[in-house]
């Protein structure tokens, strides 16, 4: 399972990015896909997920109404559409992987982990 995420950089607040993960390796249509962010000395929180069909999603409360998760299983991907950006917004941002047919915000419920890209969101 590989995995790689990009689209990550430098926003001002009120500012707009979108993340991509794709996924290659690996039969990604039996596989939930989740986001997590980490911010500098902070511990790694989900930010969003979202189930093999993309019948299921999931959002942490802050980033609701704000950030907007979908997937393309014909492309391999998911994206995050991150709208309304804020300072607390910046962090790395990780997308990870695991064969279920729902979705957890729970880091330790993904087996596979790709790189981070990182976020800054900043006047």
């Amino acid at each position: 399972v590989q995995l790689q995420a990009s689209g990550g950089g430098l926003v001002q607040p009120g500012g707009s990015l979108r993340l991509s993960c794709e996924g290659s390796g690996f039969t990604f249509t039996y596989y939930a896909i989740g986001w997590f962010r980490q911010a500098p000395g902070k511990e790694r929180e989900g930010v969003s997920c979202i189930s093999n069909s993309g019948d299921s999603i999931g959002y942490v409360d802050s980033v609701k109404g704000r950030f907007t998760i979908a997937r393309d299983n014909a492309k391999k991907s998911v994206y995050l559409q991150m709208n309304s950006l804020k300072p607390e917004d910046t962090g790395v941002y990780y997308c990870a992987a695991q064969r279920f047919s729902s979705c957890s915000l729970h880091r330790k419920w993904y087996d596979s982990w790709g790189q981070g890209t990182l976020v800054t969101v900043s006047s």
